[in-house]
């Protein structure tokens, strides 16, 4: 089911959005006319500004041109054409004073040197040339140019007019007026433009040269950013929305088709048609449309709401569990749902019960599962039991007639041990009761045992002298135990086993040169029951080892991985560890020799296994008496104490916890009391034990080793020998 996004709306909201939705179409087509009337203004707008730009520009042009037709009637004057600068020195100084708006004249050579100027004496040392490339200009193009603007030294701003003249000799100069463009902007002011509209002229380098507004703080400076901008993009002509040097908004156009290269922008107030009466009475209009449609939503979508009220508390008592209570309504689809919910409240209470009785059962097949495989384990090691206890007393018996026969005897047993481990730890694992006791483990030493106790297959071994985790030994023993097992039954004849430190953590890895897997394979590899195909399987399993790994590794804070390069080619199991601290050295307590007999009691209600038992403990030295009920062996003791005692959990009569709880507190001196079960690792017995009961020293599962035999008896040698 999908999560609900974004905000939601009350049936009241939800109708008057329906409503608005309904008026859109009306008021798009009435924005959409305010718009192209808004847009005719504009282009009018624009066409005139434009008309009128151009009729200054050709203003400003006429009197640009009257100043070059000046300096032309000026370069004629005999003297200059006879080459006589000195003789031709007073009479341009003289045309210069009868020109309100000149600075002055000078007359430059070919070279741009300045010959005169008529604001100083002929002979004054020449200055430096303003503008020099349009004086570049005039010299090459031998036609009129006009300089751009800029202020003088006195602050006073003004544009050199450069006209090229050449005396009879041919020798080039260039006669240049200064002029202050005064003119300009009295043609400028002589314009009727609307308030708050700006005219401004820009030379050919984009300077400003005369403004309607603010010239002597402007002039010679650029203009506007979005005015440049403008002309930058729209090329000879154009027009559109610009910003003043002032900041104000104004629409704006443009031309620079002057003879001269200047540019000639007007800018007007925007005449938008927005704040006229038409757009008043249509704005009325569709406030008062929405208003009627708001009015009769809200009336109508109140009589809903109380409808909609009813059924949600209808929903309520569904969810709550009861049955819910709609009245019918006139509105044949809220009727319509109340009928739903009614129907609803039926089947719901119908599906509560089937679903409490489906539970129940799942439960009770839990339950039965677990007592089943608690059961089937138990069953099964009771005839391994004195199975591998026939063969251990065979052993010390040094039997050599039939070796051969036990070996082979002894590898089944242990083939059939690990595959009721496996499955009582894939049932541990599934019911989240899979327990790891955490402690400092030497994965080395851990290492270097596993790959001991399997001396019939070809292992080679590299790890370092030690390595430590945090961990449960028997858990990790199980693991390497597992995938030697695992290399070995898919035809591994070269197994290695690698343990390093790689980037503070311990990694182990078990190379084997087997049949391998494919990549599908690799990927469900650690599935329970997930087995290899058949034909390749070289000895049979339950699919559990690798999954039971998987999920130790997991327990242990770890990741476990398989990797194959394909079928024939091997398998690669890595398994990486967080490092822990070494364990702390302590001094082990003296203890005699495990030749010094001891006072056993063995119980068990499997007669064969409590015989054979008995008869190992008898051979290894020691005194052993067997009792197969729990009030036999509380017989037992009684007339005879023993040292130490050998119980099974799973008696006829008590079970084996309240059978060492009796003993215990029967016992005369200290007694040692060690567990032997068919049920499997016990993770401890404090659920199990009565409040005054003590647990067990160690617990051991069936079939019980020959060294697990003597271990169970170790403790008591250690007391005896203090």
């Amino acid at each position: 089911m999908r999560a609900q996004r974004g905000p939601t709306l009350s049936l009241r909201h939800l109708l008057i959005l329906l409503t608005a939705i309904g008026l859109l179409p009306l008021a798009a087509l009435g924005a959409w006319s305010v718009h192209l009337a808004a847009e005719y203004h504009e282009s009018e707008q624009e066409r005139g500004l434009l008309d009128l730009a151009r009729a200054l520009s050709s203003a400003v042009d006429a009197e640009l041109d009257g100043t070059v037709a000046t300096l032309a009637s000026i370069a004629r004057a005999p003297a200059l054409d006879a080459g006589d600068v000195r003789g031709f020195y007073p009479i341009a100084r003289d045309q210069a004073r009868a020109q309100p708006e000149w600075l002055g004249v000078i007359l430059s050579d070919s070279d741009g040197r300045m010959v005169f100027r008529t604001t100083a004496p002929f002979d004054a040392a020449p200055q430096p040339v303003a503008d020099p490339s349009s004086l570049r200009q005039a010299l090459q193009l031998r036609r009129p140019v006009i300089g751009h603007v800029a202020r003088g030294k006195g602050g006073r701003a003004a544009v050199p007019v450069r006209f090229p003249v050449s005396d009879s000799a041919g020798h080039p100069y260039v006669l240049t007026a200064v002029v202050q463009p005064d003119r300009i902007v009295r043609t400028i002011a002589r314009l009727q433009v609307p308030p708050g509209s700006v005219i401004t002229v820009l030379d050919g380098d984009g300077a400003i040269v005369a403004r309607s507004s603010g010239l002597a703080d402007h002039v010679g400076k650029p203009p506007s950013p979005s005015l440049a901008r403008l002309i930058r993009l729209n090329g000879p002509e154009g027009g559109g929305p610009t910003l003043t040097l002032e900041g104000s908004a104004v629409t704006t156009a443009y031309t620079r088709l002057s003879r001269y290269g200047w540019t000639v922008a007007v800018g007007a107030p925007p005449a938008g048609w927005a704040g006229g009466p038409g757009f008043l009475w249509y704005g009325a209009g569709i406030a008062l449309s929405l208003a009627l449609s708001i009015g009769l939503a809200s009336l109508l979508a109140r009589r809903i709401v109380r409808r909609i009220a009813t059924l949600a508390s209808g929903a309520s008592a569904l969810g709550a569990g009861t049955d819910p209570v709609v009245p019918s309504s006139r509105i044949r689809e809220i009727d319509a749902m109340g009928a739903a919910l009614r129907t609803a409240g039926a089947r719901r209470a119908v599906h509560e019960r089937e679903r409490e009785d489906a539970l129940e059962q799942a439960r009770r097949a839990g339950r039965a599962k677990d007592e089943f495989l608690a059961v089937l384990g138990h069953e099964l090691r009771n005839p391994l039991a004195p199975i591998a206890g026939a063969l251990d007393l065979m052993d010390l018996r040094n039997d050599t007639a039939s070796q051969r026969e036990r070996n082979i005897m002894r590898r089944q047993i242990a083939h059939l041990k690990h595959l009721v481990d496996d499955l009582l730890d894939v049932s541990r694992i599934a019911s989240g009761k899979l327990r790891i006791d955490m402690a400092p483990v030497d994965l080395a030493a851990v290492a270097r045992h596993a790959v001991a106790a399997l001396p019939d297959q070809p292992i080679r071994l590299r790890t370092p002298g030690a390595l430590w985790v945090a961990g449960d030994e028997h858990r990790l023993t199980q693991v390497l135990g597992n995938l030697l097992s695992n290399a070995a039954r898919f035809g591994s004849t070269d197994t290695r086993v690698d343990l390093d430190c790689v980037d503070g953590a311990a990694r182990l890895v078990v190379t084997d040169n087997g049949v391998g897997m494919d990549e599908e394979l690799a990927q469900r590899v650690f599935e329970p029951f997930y087995q290899a195909p058949q034909p390749l399987v070289r000895h049979s399993g339950l699919g559990l080892g690798l999954a039971i790994v998987h999920r130790i590794v997991e327990l242990h804070g770890g990741r476990v991985s398989a990797h194959s390069d394909g079928a024939g080619r091997g398998s690669r199991f890595e398994i990486v560890l967080p490092l822990g601290a070494a364990a702390i050295d302590t001094v082990p307590a003296a203890v005699r020799a495990a030749a010094q007999p001891l006072r056993v009691l063995v119980v068990d209600d499997n007669e064969d296994a409590a015989a054979l038992t008995a008869a190992i403990l008898r051979q290894l030295g020691h005194d052993v008496r067997t009792a197969h009920t729990a009030t036999a062996a509380l017989a037992v003791q009684a007339a005879w104490p023993p040292d130490a005692a050998i119980l099974d959990i799973g008696l006829p009569d008590l079970d084996g916890y309240t059978l060492a709880a009796a003993m215990r507190r029967a016992a005369v001196a200290p007694l040692r009391l060690t567990a032997l079960t068919g049920y499997g690792r016990q993770a401890g017995v404090a659920a199990h034990t009565p409040p005054d009961a003590a647990a067990f020293d160690l617990h051991l599962t069936k079939p019980a080793s020959l060294d697990d035999l003597q271990r169970a008896l170790g403790a008591q040698d250690a007391r005896a020998g203090v």
